[in-house]
């Protein structure tokens, strides 16, 4: 069983693993395109984490993450979400597009 501390520690893990979606000419055309949304993710994020994390806050499936450094340092990690779910409305919502 989990003390309250423990608890606490893992929920300002999460809360802190997502800094912003990425809003750019290629980030939105992913979006339409290809089905996927980008985020700007935590230096200590990985895949497994995201995928818990956005499946369990935004209500979707994930089929696939990459996660990437791009030239600015960032941690960009790249969400395939599965057919059944667009991420048209998920970008909406987060006010992407």
């Amino acid at each position: 069983m989990k003390t309250k501390k423990e608890i606490k520690k893992k929920i300002a893990k999460e809360i802190d693993l997502i800094k912003y979606p990425l809003i750019s000419e290629k980030a939105v055309g992913f979006v339409d395109k290809e089905n996927k949304i980008t985020f700007i993710v935590n230096d200590n994020a990985n895949k497994k984490t995201l995928k818990e994390y956005i499946e369990k806050t935004y209500n979707v499936k994930v089929a696939k993450i990459n996660i990437i450094r791009d030239t600015k340092s960032r941690k960009k990690a790249m969400i395939k979400l599965k057919k059944e779910f667009k991420a048209s409305e998920l970008a909406t919502k987060l006010g992407v597009i």
